[in-house]
């Protein structure tokens, strides 16, 4: 309820009457760079706190002056936060400093961030206001995964990150360390750490729909390795011929044994929930085979099989064969265009190409994040000390 978190209705502009059918409407609002599966969490969360959910994405100039520039355009960055499931309305060019202003503006009750922090460039808490006034809850942040973790596995080019329980071998885990802080101030939220998959998560993210008699069902496969605006607008395109896009993703031994380097970036499970969190894909194949078998089209009634335009046709790497030689026989496949050139390569190199300064702006990051971090913890010490002098105080003077 609106009155529960510090203002009335009539401060929003509403009756108590027109209250009572009104929605919730909560605020979140971020960088949302490299979109991932910890970003898609976070707004899930939020979602859950009311009934209409509004985004405000900050632009690449409010970036770079307080964090450094950004990986994605905002427009790219736009464009994906709208295709997330949970979300039902974007603002383009948020400011960087939440305030009740804002929330007024755009009609929401209150906001939602992860229990981490952000900083402006001066240090400045960017919810300060808006927790001061009682308008700011809290959801639980997703441990294991961020840009900053990201960024640093594109620039290991190893494959450790592909290690099933999650070890780093030393030599590798210090670099990783060391590309993503300052190696004296280690963020407790940013730093590298590893995502543990669960079944719970995965049922969270999923839709739990199954396909209606007669819905015409679509089936797309791929790595979908550091989801981006790319796989985003083929899929998109795919969930236009019918009525429920299963997608199937390739297990991490296919996509390295494909596509080699260190790929993928991300783990089988992490993709998994990158692909769930958008809203044209109704089901997921955890660990899809290269070659789309028949199968696999019988088993879930497949109506077409869909790829998008690539400049050499697909070889199965262990036969040698089309991939798509059974649904193309069968009268069930077309290729599709996405409208968009972004490839998971073209985001590798955009790091690469600009490495130090990436390094540059993740220290800088860490090294407020650590400062704030200190604060914190002191500050929690002295009120809890505080709290019990006042309780041997008030028990001495029954």
């Amino acid at each position: 309820m609106a009155e529960s978190n510090g203002h009335s209705a009539e401060s929003n502009g509403h009756s108590i009457d027109s209250k009572k059918t009104r929605k919730t409407r909560v605020w979140c609002d971020g960088c949302y760079d490299m979109v991932h599966f910890g970003h898609a969490n976070q707004l899930r969360q939020a979602k859950a706190f009311g009934s209409y959910l509004v985004v405000g994405v900050h632009t690449d100039d409010e970036i770079t002056v307080h964090k450094g520039p950004p990986v994605f355009t905002e427009e790219e960055r736009y464009r994906m936060v709208k295709g997330i499931k949970w979300v039902d309305e974007v603002i383009e060019g948020a400011p960087y400093e939440t305030t009740v202003q804002t929330l007024n503006k755009y009609d929401c009750d209150f906001c939602v961030h992860g229990d981490d922090i952000t900083l402006t460039a001066d240090g400045k808490d960017t919810y300060e206001e808006v927790k001061r006034e009682g308008r700011y809850k809290e959801c639980q942040r997703t441990a294991g995964v961020s840009t900053t973790d990201l960024v640093g596995r594109m620039l290991l080019l190893t494959k450790t990150h592909h290690s099933q329980n999650g070890d780093l071998h030393s030599d590798h885990h210090e670099r990783a360390r060391t590309l993503s802080t300052d190696g004296e101030a280690a963020s407790p939220w940013t730093r590298v750490s590893h995502f543990l998959p669960t079944t719970q998560t995965i049922m969270q993210f999923a839709e739990g729909r199954a396909p209606k008699p007669g819905d015409r069902i679509v089936y797309a496969c791929g790595a979908f390795d550091l989801f981006h605006i790319g796989h985003l607008c083929f899929l998109e395109e795919a969930a236009k011929l019918g009525d429920y896009l299963i997608v199937g993703i390739y297990n991490d031994q296919v996509v390295n044994q494909y596509k080699g380097r260190n790929l993928p970036i991300m783990t089988l499970h992490e993709r998994v929930l990158s692909v769930l969190a958008y809203k044209p894909v109704s089901e997921v194949v955890i660990g899809a085979p290269f070659s789309v078998t028949a199968e696999l089209m019988n088993h879930f009634k497949v109506d077409v099989v869909v790829n998008g335009m690539v400049s050499e046709a697909p070889v199965d790497p262990d036969t040698g064969l089309d991939p798509y030689a059974v649904p193309k026989q069968m009268g069930k496949f077309e290729q599709i265009s996405s409208g968009n050139d972004m490839t998971t390569m073209r985001i590798i190199e955009r790091i690469i190409e600009h490495r130090l300064e990436y390094e540059v702006r993740n220290k800088k990051k860490e090294a407020k994040e650590h400062a704030c971090y200190v604060a914190l913890q002191k500050k929690k010490k002295e009120e809890e000390s505080k709290s019990i002098e006042n309780g041997a105080v008030t028990n001495g003077h029954k």
